[in-house]
């Protein structure tokens, strides 16, 4: 009974605590509010600045502006700013944020005077793109949103799933991405891992250091591989496979390969640099529920944020936002497979599963919650068909659907085939990035890069790899590396590459056409006999090294 009391003393505490803060945060808003009025009624030209004023005035009169839906406004103090902004701002400006007085106090209170003015003229101008909030701040509206509620309590659901991220580089975000790898025992994969020399134990550290653990793990990848992998912003894997004790999870009947890790192989993602990973394929259910509830519970302990799967449907539906240099970007996933048996269980409302998008429905507003929430959209998806050159139709008409609802760029996986690139408009779409380390043939693959710059540009690239001998390593080589480029281009579609491996859209206005190394219209590559193509060695998945 006592700690029953002592709990509810506590919870009721906290919950005083939060109310007493929002008073406190609103009362200052209102204190603030009052002076401005009162002590700042006329914003002279001292105080905002003579180039501020000349931009603002025509000699002597203040700019206005009539619109059929504004009436002739004079802005002469933050009153008049505020009221501006809160009554005639439109919905495109304010990208969905609840935009209120107790919002701007904070924006005043965190950005000045100037700035609030400077976002009131451009209402007054006709303005309606939200990027005047990041071209005054640095931080676009919804990472100010994000600030606010932050700072103020308010709104606390907002910043789940919220991930604040530094950059390398300070004018630009790069994220990573790589194609299927498999820790699965017994597999080919991980019984090639474990032969490798155990590191002595004075090297632990060091191994550590370096980006590399003593498993083993670092001896199947190039160390400028890793080191690539581990210097991108943020590090997307694949996992496709589930986590779960032998004698944990019984394996789901019927199905011709299914992939279980030992709970301890989770650690190695962090040699890989892994900051997030998807669950959306047809391998994180291959040990029924208990194996996907064990595989949430393992990457939860290792605090490996995770997407595309969940308890329910609202767990594997969320959506993962990371902010970096004022911008908000979103990351989402799912599965198309499988089309026929279902072996993978859909998530529903109350039964864990992927998110699958088969019927997409689902997804598509997924990606549109995301694009009203955030300044970009990654969207990963797991479909194709299993040794496939070409995407599909049922690939392409996805992608299709994916970008009007509001992605940015598209990454797929699952044909266990590097696939070729394109573009739906503007977004750039990587079919497929191959096996990254998963099987016993030579393959093609690449460690693939999302590269958003300071003016917003989005820019999708191909470090060229291959995995040989249970290995994956960059070709460096000029003529191994000119090899993979002619051979991308060549099962693409309307695409050039430059030097860098970044692809661009060969039909837009600024295809830099005297940058382009490979041309998809051009580049030809005699299919059979190169690397990605020998025949039994692709074996498409692997093979198995005993039952299991």
């Amino acid at each position: 009974m006592k700690n029953n009391i002592l709990r509810w003393r506590n919870k009721m505490s906290g919950k005083c605590r939060k109310i007493m803060y929002a008073l406190v945060v609103t009362v200052f808003a209102a204190f603030l509010w009052m002076i401005c009025c009162e002590n700042d009624r006329k914003v002279s030209d001292k105080a905002i600045g003579e180039t501020t004023v000349q931009s603002m005035r025509s000699g002597e009169k203040t700019v206005s502006l009539e619109q059929s839906d504004i009436p002739k406004i004079e802005i002469e103090d933050l009153t008049d700013a505020f009221t501006v902004i809160l009554q005639y701002a439109p919905k495109d400006m304010l990208a969905g944020c609840t935009v209120d007085e107790s919002f701007l106090m904070w924006f005043y209170a965190q950005y000045g005077r100037d700035a609030v003015i400077h976002i009131a003229f451009d209402v007054l101008d006709g303005g309606n793109d939200p990027d005047v909030w990041y071209e005054e701040t640095g931080n676009s509206i919804y990472v100010l949103w994000l600030l606010y509620c932050r700072d103020s309590g308010f709104g606390q659901h907002e910043l789940e799933n919220v991930y604040w991220m530094q950059t390398a580089v300070a004018s630009e975000m790069v994220f990573g991405f790589a194609g299927d790898i498999n820790f699965a025992e017994n597999w080919y994969t991980t019984e090639y891992m474990k032969e490798q020399p155990d590191k002595p134990l004075l090297l632990v550290e060091y191994c550590h250091a370096m980006g590399n653990g003593p498993d083993g793990l670092q001896d199947c990848f190039s160390e400028d591989l890793l080191a690539q992998m581990q210097g991108v912003d943020v590090m997307i894997m694949n996992n496709e496979f589930t986590y779960a004790n032998k004698n944990g999870a019984t394996s789901v009947y019927g199905k011709a390969y299914t992939f279980r890790a030992d709970p301890q192989k989770a650690e190695l993602l962090e040699i890989f640099g892994t900051d997030t990973v998807t669950l959306a394929n047809n391998h994180v259910y291959d040990y029924g529920k208990r194996g996907l509830l064990s595989t949430l519970d393992v990457l939860d302990q290792e605090g490996i944020p995770y997407s595309g799967a969940g308890r329910n449907l609202k767990d594997a539906s969320k959506i993962i936002y990371y902010v970096m240099n004022g911008r908000k970007v979103a990351f989402v996933s799912a599965t198309q497979i499988e089309r026929s048996k279902q072996y993978t269980k859909a998530a529903t409302e109350t039964e864990p599963g992927v998110l699958k998008a088969l019927h997409p429905e689902k997804f598509l507003k997924i990606v549109e919650e995301a694009a009203q929430n955030s300044d970009y959209v990654i969207a990963e998806v797991h479909w194709g068909t299993e040794g496939m050159l070409y995407p599909d139709q049922s690939q392409r008409h996805l992608a299709e659907q994916i970008a009007q609802a509001g992605a940015d760029v598209i990454i797929g996986g699952h044909p266990h085939r590097l696939q070729g690139a394109t573009f739906v408009g503007d977004v750039p779409i990587a079919y497929s990035l191959g096996n990254f380390w998963f099987s016993t043939g030579t393959l093609y693959t690449t460690l693939s890069k999302v590269t958003i710059t300071e003016d917003g540009t989005v820019k999708l690239s191909f470090i060229p790899c291959i995995q040989q001998n249970l290995t994956t390593r960059i070709l460096i080589e000029p003529e191994e590396r000119s090899d993979f480029y002619e051979y991308l281009a060549s099962i693409s579609a309307d695409i050039g590459i430059d030097v860098d491996g970044v692809v661009y859209h060969k039909s837009a206005d600024d295809y830099p056409a005297g940058e382009i190394l490979y041309d998809s219209d051009t580049s030809q590559t005699d299919i059979i006999g190169i690397a990605d193509n020998e025949g039994d060695a692709i074996d498409i998945v692997g093979n198995l090294k005993e039952d299991r």
